[in-house]
């Protein structure tokens, strides 16, 4: 017999897992098209060529790639935004501009598991193209909100910051050359520290006082709001530039539509994937911030350019759907644990099998999700286990003229005469 094993990074779902999971994207699906976007998909193998060097140094090396039996060099998409940006090249003509999608799908990335970090996870990515603007920065940032606020999830930061704006700052220390490596540093501030963080910036740097700017820079929001952090920065950088008006009127509209309160400027925010130019941000439960960021993004002006003449500046960002579960599951929220299947189910004997088939489809053709135990005869407990193992919250059995419906939580009856009264009960 062959060994049923999985492998390392990778997971089956159970229907307990997988249903909140589906319940989550439906209603994210619900929120992004309400905001107009709309839904595409690419494939999960790309050419090698199309994926290697898009995100950085680090995801080159954890890029799933192989020859495949033509002899093709491919490799398994590491994230949606760079198969995106190949798309657009692609099909841009046949698309409006500005145009905004989303997309829920898998990626693959052979880094080391954690809790909330897999090999294989879901990504539920929403993205503007085609405009360079405030206004579409600000609507990513609002749709953030909005798909957290419909899930009923508040209690949350959304960090932003600007890699235009540290450029600027990193051209001021004469370091703009480096800034690739200096940015890769500042983002593991989080998982290794100032002190350790300042230690790589003196390497590549090779001066102290620049790493210390550097440092005094990125923790420059300690115990500021937005506007103070982005004004502080603002004067790091010797005064006002276009980058900054620009933050300064995203916050604005923030401010103007009254949820400013939920985001705060983070210097340190710089985000690991090389093809940011613009606004990036982050997002973190504050009961589980251990668990990392649950949605992050940025603007990306230049990642189309690498496959198309066309000019199309995109903004975007992703919710990491199997951390957010993670953080949730962490905290025992409901949302985490809504892993109801059918709202019914009919147990029958042979006899009643015509009579089973035909109130099920009744059942259904109204709107109720109902199942049917296919084994009939069975002993109770082998029904209730049934029912327990897939969280259906009532039974319906035929007695007389009419239905027994149980709820299998309290063990409470009801006779019922008809099927409008079995759907009051159990919706």
């Amino acid at each position: 017999m062959i060994d049923p094993i999985v492998l390392k990074g990778f997971r089956d779902s159970l229907p307990s897992e997988e249903i909140p999971k589906k319940n989550i994207e439906r209603k994210l699906e619900s929120v992004f098209e309400t905001f107009g976007f709309v839904p595409i998909d690419t494939p999960v193998l790309e050419y090698e060529s199309v994926l290697l060097g898009k995100g950085g140094g680090e995801t080159d090396k954890q890029i799933f790639h192989f020859e495949d039996n033509g002899g093709r060099k491919v490799a398994m998409r590491f994230d949606l935004t760079v198969p995106f940006a190949r798309f657009l090249a692609l099909h841009h003509s046949e698309l409006p501009l500005p145009f905004k999608r989303y997309h829920i799908a898998k990626a693959w990335r052979g880094e080391n598991p954690q809790k909330g970090r897999y090999r294989e996870f879901i990504q539920c990515d929403f993205d503007i193209v085609g405009v360079d603007s405030a206004e579409a920065d600000f609507e990513i940032l609002s749709l953030m909100y909005a798909s957290f606020n419909t899930l009923g999830i508040t209690n949350l930061t959304f960090h932003v910051a600007s890699r235009a704006i540290f450029n600027e700052f990193l051209e001021k220390l004469n370091v703009k050359d480096k800034s690739i490596e200096i940015l890769r540093a500042v983002d593991k501030l989080r998982k290794i520290g100032d002190a350790e963080v300042r230690n790589i910036l003196l390497d590549i740097t090779k001066d102290e006082e620049t790493a210390d700017k550097i440092i005094s820079y990125i923790t420059s929001s300690e115990g500021l709001n937005f506007i103070e952090t982005v004004e502080k920065i603002e004067s790091l950088i010797g005064g006002e530039s276009e980058n900054v008006l620009r933050m300064k009127t995203i916050y604005s509209y923030l401010k103007e539509n009254g949820i400013d309160k939920y985001f705060v400027y983070d210097p340190s925010i710089t985000r690991g994937l090389d093809y940011y130019t613009g606004i990036v941000y982050e997002t973190f439960l504050n009961d589980a911030e251990q668990i990392g960021s649950v949605c992050s993004g940025g603007r990306y002006n230049n990642l189309a350019s690498l496959y198309t003449k066309e000019i199309l500046p995109g903004v975007g960002a992703s919710i990491g759907l199997d951390r957010l579960l993670a953080a949730l599951n962490e905290l025992n929220s409901p949302l985490a644990k809504d892993n109801k299947g059918a709202n019914v189910v009919i147990f029958y004997s042979e006899e009643e099998k015509d009579k089973a088939v035909k109130t099920a489809f009744g059942l259904r053709t109204k709107g109720l999700a109902t199942d049917m135990y296919l084994l009939p005869n069975k002993k109770a407990k082998a029904q209730y286990e049934y029912a327990e193992k897939l969280s259906i919250p009532y039974s319906l059995q035929f007695k007389d003229d009419g239905y027994l419906v149980k709820n299998l939580k309290t063990r409470e009856t009801n006779m019922i005469k008809d099927i409008d009264g079995v759907i009051e009960i159990c919706r």
